[in-house]
């Protein structure tokens, strides 16, 4: 999803985004604010993952969350 339309859904997006995360707080979802590199940031940084890492999970999730 292109990082424009995440920011627009962003709202939609991040009830789901917490469900498949549980370590991220409501405060880290707003911080996030749609932006691809501050989830994986945030990724990175609550779950110990590589950047590498934090991408592949982004992607998997990104391609089955809503849309």
């Amino acid at each position: 999803m292109d990082n424009n339309v995440m920011k627009g859904k962003w709202t939609q997006m991040k009830g789901e985004a917490k469900k498949q995360w549980g370590k991220l707080t409501d405060d880290d979802l707003d911080v996030i604010n749609g932006e691809k590199d501050k989830l994986i940031g945030k990724l990175q940084e609550k779950y110990g993952h590589t950047r590498e890492q934090a991408e592949i999970e982004y992607n998997n999730w990104n391609n089955t969350s809503v849309r």
